[in-house]
């Protein structure tokens, strides 16, 4: 198990978050960002595309493999971006072997969500600059934007110009990192294209059809609406228990949706903690992934927060309900966690 770690380096200060307060920089809403018409239909067409693989899933005879299958792709791949590049290259919670970080990387473009790179620069300036027009999906701009419409868009020309400030200088010192990014979309369509449709039909027989709009499309499109619950409806709807300053909240929805792994107020707090939650009695499944590749000696050097940092801006800065998990921490000494189901299934 990785150690305990507290970024301000003792637990007498209280811990910042590294989001911006108090800045001039917000959302002009005056600004209408216009649409990029390829992308529109690129993306309507994705949609359309998952209402096949889903009608085919339920209407059509899919091989039983082939459910299996396109479970095991979608899954994997998004360990891939939820532990690879988001906890490890993006917020360093943890570092990895050479064979671990060639997973990685080879998981992230399965899962077909921008090059390593890209996602990385991205969710940087998504912490930093959180719902202002510095985020890439500014949840200020409503739930339609934040989910998908900023991939139909043209980029805040303030984005644009941050993307070109931001330091990545040790990305690009990463040679593996830089040749998937430099070839990403051929690496893509043999990876996250060819690889999955051709299993079904090369193993067991699966019709083209089934294979493409099921393994592919549905696996696929799904995904990504897993991965952008996290940006619209945990910056938009939820509860607050750790920073009631910031947009980021717990949402049941993600948290769901993600398999346990969306308690996003307390990653927006303390983004460094690996298991992006307090380990309670349902942690996030990507927590135990964690442990396991650290147990087998992929993964080392995990990072979280103290305790004592954690309840120190709990106590300072949290909501009514974060009051009351410290009422209920200190009256029956449960995990916070538990505390926070307990507090949802009572309302």
């Amino acid at each position: 198990m990785g150690t305990e770690e507290n970024h301000d380096k003792t637990d007498n200060k209280t811990y910042e978050v590294e989001e911006m307060f108090n800045k001039k920089i917000g959302t002009d809403m005056n600004y209408r960002h216009s649409f990029v018409w390829p992308l529109v239909i690129t993306h309507t067409l994705l949609q359309i595309s998952w209402l096949i693989g889903l009608y085919t899933l339920l209407f059509h005879e899919v091989k039983l493999a082939t459910k299996i299958w396109t479970f095991c792709i979608a899954y994997l791949s998004g360990n891939g971006v939820s532990v690879g590049t988001h906890r490890c290259y993006t917020h360093k919670a943890l570092k990895a072997t050479k064979p671990l970080k060639i997973i990685f990387l080879f998981l992230q473009l399965m899962a077909g969500q921008n090059s390593t790179f890209t996602w990385v620069r991205d969710h940087k300036l998504h912490h930093t600059y959180s719902d202002t027009d510095l985020d890439p999906h500014n949840s200020r701009r409503g739930f339609f934007f934040s989910h998908i419409g900023w991939l139909m868009v043209k980029k805040h020309p303030l984005l644009v110009k941050k993307q070109k400030q931001i330091d990545v200088s040790e990305l690009l010192a990463d040679k593996m990192l830089m040749f998937q990014h430099r070839y990403f979309v051929p690496l893509y369509l043999v990876v996250a294209v060819v690889f999955p449709v051709s299993v079904p039909m090369y193993f067991w027989n699966e019709t083209l059809w089934s294979s493409f709009f099921v393994a592919y499309c549905f696996q696929y499109v799904t995904l990504l609406h897993v991965t952008w619950t996290t940006n619209s409806f945990a910056h938009l709807w939820g509860i607050k228990p750790y920073d009631k300053r910031i947009q980021a909240t717990h949402s049941t929805v993600s948290w769901l949706a993600t398999i346990l792994d969306g308690w996003h107020n307390f990653h927006h707090v303390f983004p460094f903690d690996y298991r992006m939650a307090e380990l309670g009695v349902f942690p996030g499944v990507s927590a135990y992934i964690i442990d396991f590749l650290d147990y087998v000696g992929l993964a080392y050097d995990l990072k979280t927060a103290s305790s004592n940092i954690i309840y120190k801006h709990m106590k300072k800065y949290g909501d009514e309900t974060g009051q009351k998990m410290l009422a209920k921490k200190e009256k029956k000494d449960l995990p916070p966690q538990k505390n926070i189901l307990e507090i949802l299934l009572e309302n």
